[in-house]
């Protein structure tokens, strides 16, 4: 890893310890090693940062490409352990970039929604991530964030909103025989959401998450 990486780690640290209030739950679910698909809701740009810090593996981000444009931006978001994707899609390079490093034992951190929620609550998913997970045979590892919505402006820095990461357990995706069709696809897409959904708390869920919740 680049020293970008690690000096951004530490910043978010020093920044969360000082301007917020800062939890973690369910860090025992972690696997301490071996290729892991880790699924997150995402709320503010600050999101991948927080779940960086929070999982305490060496993870590697998925960003939408528009980030690596900039030579400044893209220069940092890189060595900050990123690659690019088509917002909504993936292709055979993401795919097979994802599924080398996830072969080689790494984490990859991937925001279904592609986007950040403008209501707080859970959007309509890509199935880029569970097409990886199945391609690629890793656990999956539900996590949910809440409070970095709150992070607007400068008036965020005195109020130290709360912000919680919640850890799920991580579970598997059929691996794929063949090639899977659309509706099958969206069937575990949608299994995916309900399982980030159920670390949520109601407001937050959506449409994800409704049955479970009733």
């Amino acid at each position: 890893m680049h020293w970008l990486y690690y000096l951004g780690r530490y910043l978010t640290r020093v920044l969360l310890f000082l301007f917020t209030r800062f939890e973690v739950k369910g860090k025992e679910n972690i696997p301490s090693e071996g290729p892991l698909v880790i699924v997150v809701n995402h709320l503010n740009l600050a999101d991948p940062p927080i779940i960086g810090v929070s999982i305490k593996r060496k993870a590697v981000f998925l960003a939408k490409e528009e980030l690596f444009r900039s030579r400044v931006i893209g220069y940092v978001v890189r060595h900050y352990g990123a690659f690019p994707v088509r917002r909504g899609g993936v292709n055979r390079e993401v795919l097979g970039k994802a599924e080398q490093l996830l072969k080689e034992g790494m984490a990859l951190i991937l925001f279904p929604e592609g986007r950040r929620s403008p209501t707080g609550q859970l959007g309509e998913a890509f199935p880029g991530p569970a097409l990886i997970a199945c391609r690629s045979g890793a656990p999956v590892l539900p996590v949910a964030i809440t409070g970095t919505e709150k992070i607007r402006g400068i008036a965020w820095l005195f109020q130290r909103p709360r912000i919680t990461v919640n850890i799920g357990c991580p579970f598997y995706l059929p691996q794929m025989n063949g090639r899977l069709r659309r509706e099958e696809l969206a069937e575990l897409t949608r299994s995916i959401m309900e399982h980030i959904a159920q670390l949520l708390p109601p407001e937050y869920r959506g449409e994800y998450g409704q049955q479970k919740a009733a």
